[in-house]
């Protein structure tokens, strides 16, 4: 373990004169699909229109959820849409990805989920039998995650303006005593630990999209991850970051921390867990592994002397078991993710500019 340690729509139309920087929107009137692709594009836009929009400073924490107090409670409070297609795929469906997504979400802040809401948004002519399968997918993972749907909405739009079923989920959850979890809490010398297999979901979507085949059968790694951050929290309640490498994949996460908190993170390619056959396909599709989405891994900056524990209770948990180090974070080339490759070199890994694989989640 030690030798694993040792790294060297209505309104006034807005001002867009005022905006602090003119690129990507201003060469972008329109919206494309690399604005929700949880990189550069969607970084810019939030920065230049949501944040000047609703700035406060509970918005500005923009963690995967944010922190609020109410009433004496410390409680995380998230909310995500999900637009997969299609809704069904090899290990999960768009009912367990809205669920286990917004859980997470709430376990990033160290949260135990309580309750969540459901919206369905339902294009007309779509099967009922198709909508009761989602619904149902919905509540057997809540129930599986131990959340309760508390209240929800539906709405149908004309045919030809929605791809079958969009969801939104909203969550609320309480954050221990003691629990700090945020990107500005990384530290120069935290060891960086994933909790598994790295681009499992985004390829077993793409595998049933398009009628693409890859000749291997590709699961999605989609989870609720509630548990294995309890048991995280059980061995230390000074974790540092946890975060849920999803839209942008481990790349885009560890870009967002090292630019939150200031550091820099290294990373060592040989320790990334990315399984043969995501591996191949990454290779056809001309993709890169660390920019591919998971929905069921996350990633823990973590103080160095509790390191060696953390890894050995992420691994006796079932969804921790392949739990790996790969990298720690310095205070060199602040902001900025670099990877040690297998021939001794370095290369930079950037925030990507928009989405390799789109409507994964």
């Amino acid at each position: 373990m030690a030798d694993l340690l040792d790294f060297g729509t209505s309104g006034p139309a807005p001002d867009f004169d005022g905006w602090s920087c003119p690129l990507p929107l201003r060469d972008q009137p329109r919206i494309v699909l690399g604005h929700g692709g949880g990189g550069v594009l969607s970084a810019e836009l939030v920065k230049h229109i949501f944040a000047p929009a609703y700035g406060n400073p509970v918005l500005d924490q923009l963690g995967d959820a944010a922190t609020v107090t109410l009433g004496g409670a410390r409680l995380a409070f998230s909310t995500d849409s999900y637009v997969v297609r299609p809704l069904f795929f090899p290990g999960g469906s768009i009912g367990d990805l809205a669920v286990n997504g917004t859980v997470n979400d709430l376990a990033m802040a160290g949260a135990r989920a309580a309750y969540l809401s459901c919206g369905f948004i339902l294009e007309e002519g779509v099967e009922t039998a198709v909508v009761a399968k989602v619904a149902q997918a919905v509540g057997d993972a809540a129930r599986l995650a131990g959340v309760q749907i508390a209240t929800g909405d539906t709405k149908v739009v004309e045919s030809g303006h929605g791809d079958g079923i969009y969801l939104n989920t909203a969550g609320i959850g309480l954050i221990p005593a003691g629990v700090d979890l945020r990107p500005q809490r990384a530290r120069p010398g935290d060891v960086v630990i994933v909790s598994g297999d790295l681009g499992v979901h985004g390829v077993a979507v793409m595998s049933v999209r398009e009628g693409l085949e890859f000749g291997v059968d590709i699961r999605s790694d989609c989870a609720a991850l509630g548990g294995l951050v309890q048991a995280m929290l059980d061995v230390t309640p000074d974790l540092h970051v946890l975060r849920d490498p999803t839209r942008g994949g481990l790349a885009a996460a560890l870009n967002e921390i090292a630019a939150a908190a200031g550091v820099g993170v290294v990373l060592q390619e040989r320790s990334i867990p990315v399984p043969a056959q995501v591996a191949n396909a990454c290779a056809i599709l001309g993709l890169d592994p660390l920019y591919v989405a998971n929905e069921g891994k996350l990633v823990a900056f973590v103080p160095r002397e509790s390191a060696e524990e953390v890894l050995a209770a992420m691994r006796a948990h079932p969804l921790g078991a392949g739990a790996v180090v790969v990298g720690e974070c310095v205070d060199e080339h602040h902001g900025m993710v670099v990877c040690r490759t297998g021939l001794g070199g370095t290369r930079v890994v950037d925030l990507p500019i928009g989405e390799q694989l789109p409507r994964i989640c």
